[in-house]
């Protein structure tokens, strides 16, 4: 009796110990509705629009409404594949630079009420909002305040147009979870028949402060993206990564939308930041945003879609990955399979945490309420934290064996701030504790992936923090190895060399979509065009990678030039030109259907080419103009640009930039040609 008696005594006394008061938070933190968002962690953007009937990524707002007409047009499609996804929300393109809009707008006859789409009947807000709420989705909105269509654009007048579209999606459509409002503003547009170049200050022409008012009036719950926030800012980069380090805090008075050195200077957050503007990072399925035939090929493997998981994520954002919707008007089949993929890795990579049977040994606990258990229950509201002006922050896992892991995933508690500013994971050994991998800042959710590793017991230090620590959850996981597809490489001769990761794997090839694919052995040469198809196979146990497809042109063996840095088959090298044009002589006449130009690729690059100019030649003397326009946002988005012209014959080409984002002389990474499909 005695015995019972006295663990009543012990549990009572526990039951009565009264609760630890909570740390002070560490300013900034974050409003209700930046925590709502957080927790999405990951949602989707539909890019579909004018742009993908006119097949360009930033319309010029001379097009007819004529050309919108989706034949088999099923937004529930589009929320059934995110569903599936495992997102969270839909954001989808309202209005983009071309000033064409997805509703029948009261102010403008630039709208889906003047296309054949519906009769003119349709409204295409509505029928995403309600896919959206139908499959359990958020529904969001993008708004461009660029508008090359619109007549009084770079006038106050516009300012008030612009906000007269906004109360109507603000009001009609309910409610909205985030107002995302792009940062290209001014340039060449139609401006209603002017066709003319019209600039506007980004800092003060849109009036930020009481536009974003009329959002909080309309919308309190959503956040607004921009470059500067105020709610969500971006990552400042469109290929799916975030920083090692990412802060959430930014100061925020000192940014604005389409700032020219914000990318470079001020995405990653600052650590003494005055305002709780958290990061997302924005990634297309495919090189560009709005759907092209051509790129159906291009569609982000599996490995690539895993890396931008880990690298956003994982690293403090939340994650927006694109789908540019077709001209029937569904997500295609390549862009829905690779999401899906995505989404079943994801949920392979972390469906069981090693820690949850696991015996925690805390260097210190701050009290009742903030115990090391509350690391793995699932609850982001429950942390761990110690004592005020405690020094050391670490917890001791032991598995109980030896046991195979290679994830680290770790979250504060970011309603009381961001805080960590170095944690280390080690494992014990018999001569100690060796450090397995560190990180940086923690924020909303970091994961740290490296090689497998073996340990009964792990621990985890906070090193260096703001304050001390307050962690909500931790998780180590054993995530299996992917198979990875095999790279390619291509010499100027036209050698083709396939190669593995892993030497143990096989490498099949094929240079026709129709033959079977054949095992690879050694480097073959491609002089002309053909579509490369391969995977990797692991003979031990039969399993395969992706299979990747990739269009391959005719070499460029016999091509000459004054610089042979653009034309060497390797983007990483690049040539500066003083009279901003390069001229290639090919070495034989060949039919062109277009060419191809890649930005200089170095780590503080300059001289893009924004508008373009180019011109053939069977002589190298008399010269053609082909093709002429804009490579739409090179700035952000770096990556190979195709243009495309009708069949012309010639032996010389030449590319001349009539302008540069810049203004310095013009790039040339590498400059190639298509080549009409056979």
């Amino acid at each position: 009796m005695k015995k019972y008696f006295f663990v009543f005594i012990l549990f009572g006394f526990w039951a009565c110990e009264p609760k630890v008061a909570p740390p002070e938070p560490v300013f900034p933190i974050p409003e209700e509705r930046q925590i709502l968002w957080q927790e999405l962690e990951y949602y989707g953007f539909i890019h579909f629009n004018m742009n993908t009937f006119s097949d360009r990524e930033w319309g010029f707002g001379d097009e007819s409404p004529d050309q919108f007409n989706p034949n088999e047009l099923d937004t529930r499609q589009w929320a059934k594949v995110a569903s599936e996804a495992g997102m969270k929300g839909l954001i989808l393109t309202a209005k983009h630079h071309d000033g064409f809009v997805l509703w029948p707008s009261a102010y403008t006859e630039h709208s889906v009420k003047n296309s054949p789409w519906r009769n003119g009947e349709g409204d295409l807000i509505q029928e995403f909002v309600d896919a959206c709420r139908e499959f359990g989705l958020q529904p969001g909105i993008y708004y461009s305040p660029w508008d090359r269509n619109h007549p009084d654009y770079g006038k106050p007048e516009y300012i008030t147009y612009m906000r007269n579209q906004l109360r109507e999606l603000l009001t009609n459509y309910g409610e909205i979870f985030e107002v995302w409002f792009d940062g290209a503003n001014g340039g060449d547009g139609w401006y209603g028949g002017a066709n003319e170049t019209r600039k506007v200050d980004k800092l003060t022409y849109y009036d930020w402060p009481n536009t974003h008012a009329l959002v909080r009036e309309l919308q309190p719950n959503a956040v607004l993206f921009s470059d500067a926030g105020p709610d969500v800012r971006w990552v400042g980069n469109e290929s799916g990564f975030a920083y090692e380090t990412t802060w959430s805090n930014l100061f925020r008075d000192s940014v604005y939308a389409g700032m020219p050195e914000y990318a470079q200077e001020w995405s990653d957050g600052q650590e003494n930041g005055s305002h709780w503007v958290p990061a997302e990072t924005n990634v297309s399925t495919r090189p560009g945003w709005y759907y092209h035939t051509y790129e159906d090929h291009k569609v982000k493997t599996l490995d690539r879609l895993v890396d931008i998981y880990y690298e956003s994520i994982g690293r403090n954002t939340s994650l927006l990955i694109n789908f540019p919707v077709d001209t029937r008007g569904l997500i295609h089949e390549r862009d829905e399979e690779a999401v899906l993929a995505l989404a079943a890795k994801i949920e392979e990579d972390f469906a069981y945490n090693l820690l949850g049977e696991s015996e925690i040994i805390a260097s210190s606990e701050r009290g009742k309420g903030y115990e090391a258990t509350n690391l793995f229950d699932q609850d982001y509201e429950t942390y761990w934290s110690v004592p005020d002006g405690t020094s050391d922050a670490d917890l001791i896992f032991d598995f109980g064996k030896e046991t195979t892991f290679n994830r680290l995933l770790i979250q504060e508690y970011t309603p009381l701030g961001q805080r960590v500013k170095y944690f280390v994971l080690e494992k014990e050994t018999v001569d100690g504790w060796d450090k397995i991998a560190d990180g940086t800042t923690i924020g909303f959710k970091r994961i740290l992936r490296f090689p497998e590793e073996k340990a009964q017991r792990v621990r985890l230090r906070i090193l260096d923090s703001k304050d001390i620590p307050v962690i909500s959850e931790v998780g180590i996981y054993h995530a299996p190895a992917l198979l990875l597809p095999p790279k390619i490489s291509r010499e100027k001769n036209g050698m083709v060399t396939l190669s593995s990761t892993d030497n143990d794997l096989e490498v099949y090839y094929s240079l026709n979509p129709d033959s079977e694919m054949q095992l690879y052995s050694e480097p073959f040469m491609v002089n002309e065009a053909v579509t490369l198809r391969t995977f990797s196979k692991d003979p031990g146990t039969a399993e395969m990678s992706v299979e990747t497809e990739v269009r391959i042109e005719k070499s460029k063996a016999l091509w000459q030039s004054d610089e042979e840095r653009a034309i060497d088959e390797n983007p990483q090298t690049y040539w500066t030109s003083e009279n901003n044009e390069i001229e290639i002589d090919l070495g034989e006449e060949v039919e062109l259907s277009g060419f191809t130009y890649y930005p200089m690729q170095a780590r503080y690059p300059s001289g893009f080419i924004s508008s373009y100019e180019f011109q053939v030649s069977q002589d190298g003397k008399l010269w053609k103009k082909v093709s002429e326009g804009e490579f739409s946002n090179i700035k952000n988005n770096p990556i190979q640009q195709e243009k495309r012209f009708e069949v012309e014959t010639a032996r010389f080409i030449r590319l001349r930039a009539i302008q540069t984002v810049d203004n310095q002389a013009a790039t040339f990474a590498e400059v190639g040609i298509i080549t009409p499909l056979l």
